[in-house]
């Protein structure tokens, strides 16, 4: 039998805080009513402009979002600051975004069997790192003891199914034997929590999965990657400016402007035909009908945005088993929600089944791989 590239562990880290809609809420309408009134006469006079209030049935009406996990919880309900509170690591001390790819790691290699022995790649590939240099991928792979090499890729919502994508050919290749991809979402701190149509939008989350070649395949649950497909095209619907050209600007680093913001209605707009249009003809690239697959794993941003390429793609709607959903208990988590969607959602697939990880975000950025239970 042939050799061939399989997904032989996939680890899932959640934090141990959550917020609920109606908490988030009850913090923005109490700064924005406290705002409204600070700058009363500003906002009379035309200067500026009132804060509108929100609702957690606007919030779940917008997005299918729930709750959030959160890295830190403290200081992020907080009126008098409106951002989490994350103590400052010493550079001798295992990072906040590399213990949370740490905990993710251990759980997918005990989940393909495997130890750091068998890897000798890292791919840390998420939608923000907490430093340019040196490479959470390498503080991770020093950490577990890993010999080989590791690195850093950022790619948006679309890192972890473009990470996988670099890892397979690495396999492929030869010039690696075991690839860990991690995807730690530390996405709460990018968050505006003075912003009412984007503070509801991220969580916080980090997952893993172990890539290596079938002969040293020792999981029950693994995956043949039938193939992978990634594609991009500039655009500035979804931008975060935050970076250290700040500092020589002068600009305030902490502006609305520098933190995640989006055309919303653009990105669902150009965004929802793009990825059906993507995953249809990545399928067709191989020969492979719709109707053939048998989970949609699909970047969790938005539930509508969902709804809509799977009713594409099938004609009908995705029922909840086809297409699972996660993004009302973790939120937008970036790169990472078609991975949780995964992780949580693969052991009842029977041999021969066959599956599609795809997602879509910033750049604009889409990235597929489609899968066949061993």
């Amino acid at each position: 039998m042939n050799s061939s590239v399989v997904i032989s562990g996939v680890g899932l880290w959640t934090p141990a805080h959550s917020i609920s809609n109606e908490e988030l809420v009850a913090s923005y309408n109490a700064w924005a009513e406290q705002y409204n009134a600070q700058n009363a006469i500003a906002i009379e006079q035309g200067e500026l402009e009132a804060k509108p209030l929100s609702s957690a049935s606007f919030i779940e009406k917008a997005s299918g979002i729930k709750s959030r996990y959160v890295y830190a919880k403290e200081g992020a309900l907080d009126i008098d600051r409106m951002r989490p509170m994350l103590p400052t690591r010493s550079d001798d001390e295992v990072s906040h975004q590399a213990e949370m790819a740490i905990a993710a790691a251990n759980k997918a290699l005990a989940a393909a069997n495997k130890t750091p022995a068998d890897i000798d790649m890292v791919i840390v590939s998420c939608a923000y790192t907490q430093r340019s240099y040196p490479a959470i991928a390498i503080e991770v792979q020093s950490a577990l003891g890993i010999e080989g090499f590791g690195f850093d890729m950022l790619v948006a919502c679309s890192a972890a199914t473009f990470g996988l994508q670099r890892a397979v050919d690495a396999v492929k290749a030869g010039t690696a034997k075991g690839v860990l991809v991690i995807n730690p979402e530390l996405t709460s701190a990018q968050v505006n929590y003075m912003d009412r149509d984007s503070h509801f939008i991220f969580g916080d989350v980090a997952t893993a999965t172990v890539v290596e070649c079938s002969d040293t395949c020792q999981s029950e649950h693994a995956f043949d990657v039938l193939s992978s497909k990634c594609v991009t095209a500039y655009s500035n619907n979804i931008r975060s400016n935050f970076g250290y050209l700040t500092r020589v600007t002068d600009e305030d680093p902490y502006g609305a402007d520098k933190l995640f913001h989006q055309n919303g209605r653009k990105v669902f707009k150009e965004v929802c035909p793009m990825a059906a249009d993507h995953i249809e003809s990545h399928l067709n690239s191989e020969g492979i009908q719709v109707s053939q697959l048998k989970r949609w794993w699909l970047h969790q941003a938005n539930i509508n945005m969902n709804l809509l390429i799977s009713k594409r793609l099938l004609g009908r709607d995705a029922s909840l088993e086809e297409a699972p959903v996660v993004l009302d208990e973790y939120a937008n988590t970036a790169s990472a929600g078609s991975i949780i969607a995964f992780a949580k959602y693969h052991d009842d697939l029977q041999p021969g089944d066959i599956g599609v990880i795809c997602s879509f975000g910033a750049g604009y950025s889409i990235g597929s791989l489609i899968l066949k239970k061993r």
